[in-house]
């Protein structure tokens, strides 16, 4: 007979979350990321990766503090990925072969301009006009290069996280733009409930900041191009917001089935009790202005857990700082919430580490349980103007003690993919 000390308001297992590991500008691990992010320390920065001088952005959140063996975004991406989930096995106690599926989110893979232009030249002189494709393949079949394969193949970090780590099986590589890490979550989570697995390996990564993504992002009028000061210019919720602050970053989480955890006498740092997603066909790159998939994302998560509106204490926003999408996660958030709202600390790490694209949902969840675990509310830095269309205790400034015990995360991403995680301390 089944143990329904195990089991939620469903009869599915209940997923608890073991170990975590983290990586943003801010710094390498979770305690010094954990320390800078409740000080109220910014890791924007200029740029010194590339050169920026035409750029109209020229600050980024980039984690440069790690070495890689190439400069391209698979490397960077791959070598976070590799340091967060170390520190998650090692807090869960866990070494050997992970035994259990791997679920990785990772940026769109695209050679660097300056490996295109190398491999171009490299063509023989009987391709050296024409197609620029044709002179690509023509320089790889005369001369293989490792470093550039590896370097535009989208499920290469996966394969070496899964030959590093011993992970069980495929492992899958998604990519659903700024809801990623959230999504990658949501795969572990469904995993275990449908008893495929008793432990999953959730990952989210991305070291993608170069100086095309800089323009690209540019071109949407989506970046701020507030430069100077570089710490000033992630303001979510404020009037003078005036876009996102592109950032690096990764975020490991174990999870494991409650019995399980509890069987082998696992620290047991949080349960993942809810799940919501839901597409928005509006535009490709614009939310819904009234916000509808939002609201049902929301609804999805707090049915998933078993919870209404009430249960939450504290929510981890989307944030990005960006005029229009601010003001639709708020009327959102105001939909599902209603008055209650006001009361109910809302706050962006965003504002301190930038958006980390890809690997946002997963960085967020972790200072999600970290928020729960040691009572602190992590401020929104550079509040300072006030936008009097968004009614929030956004946590101003100074960090907050208290102690929630269940948390909403938002990721609202490009492509009309939204996500949202309800977490708690306890299982019931």
């Amino acid at each position: 007979m089944s143990d329904n000390r195990f089991k939620d308001h469903l009869g599915r297992p209940i997923v608890a979350v073991t170990g975590m590991g983290v990586i943003t500008s801010l710094g390498h691990g979770l305690q010094d990321n954990w320390a800078a992010l409740t000080s109220g320390t910014s890791g924007i920065h200029k740029i010194t990766r590339f050169p920026t001088e035409k750029l109209s952005t020229r600050i980024s959140g980039t984690v440069d503090f790690i070495a890689v063996p190439a400069e391209n975004s698979v490397e960077r991406s791959f070598a976070f990925a590799r340091e967060t989930t170390a520190e998650a096995l090692a807090q869960a106690g866990l070494s050997g072969d992970f035994e259990g599926p791997l679920f990785l989110a990772a940026p769109p893979v695209e050679p660097e301009w300056s490996d295109r232009f190398a491999l171009a030249d490299r063509a023989p002189p009987s391709k050296a006009e024409g197609d620029a494709y044709d002179r690509f393949l023509a320089a790889m079949r005369e001369r293989p290069d490792p470093v550039f394969l590896e370097a535009v193949q989208f499920g290469s970090i996966s394969e070496r996280l899964a030959d590093t780590f011993g992970t069980r099986g495929l492992p899958v590589t998604l990519s659903t733009a700024c809801a990623s890490g959230a999504t990658a979550i949501q795969l572990g989570v469904e995993a275990i409930r449908q008893g495929r697995t008793d432990r999953a390996l959730t990952v989210a990564t991305d070291g993608s900041v170069s100086a095309e993504a800089l323009i690209r992002f540019s071109l949407l009028s989506a970046l701020s191009t507030q430069n100077d000061p570089p710490e000033k210019a992630s303001k979510p919720f404020s009037k003078d917001r005036d876009g996102f602050v592109i950032a690096e970053g990764a975020a490991t989480l174990v999870l494991e089935s409650l019995e399980s955890a509890v069987a082998r006498g696992a620290k047991v740092l949080g349960i993942m009790k809810g799940c919501g997603e839901k597409a928005d066909h509006f535009h490709r790159t614009r939310s819904s202005p009234d916000g509808g998939p939002a609201i049902a994302t929301i609804r999805a998560a707090l049915a998933d857990a078993g919870m209404d509106e009430g249960g939450i204490g504290y929510i981890n926003a989307h944030g990005t700082s960006t005029p229009e999408n601010d003001k639709m996660e708020y009327g959102a958030m105001l939909a599902v919430f209603g008055d209650r709202l006001k009361d109910i600390p809302v706050s962006s790490n965003k504002s301190m580490i930038g958006h980390t694209l890809t690997a946002a949902g997963a960085v967020e969840a972790v200072f999600s349980f970290q928020t729960m675990l040691t009572g602190t509310l992590p401020p929104t830095i550079n509040y300072t103007n006030p936008d009097p269309t968004i009614v929030l205790d956004v946590v101003p400034n100074t960090k907050r003690n208290a102690r929630p015990m269940a948390v909403l995360s938002n990721s609202f991403g490009f492509g009309g993919q939204n996500a949202s995680l309800v977490m708690a301390l306890e299982p019931a």
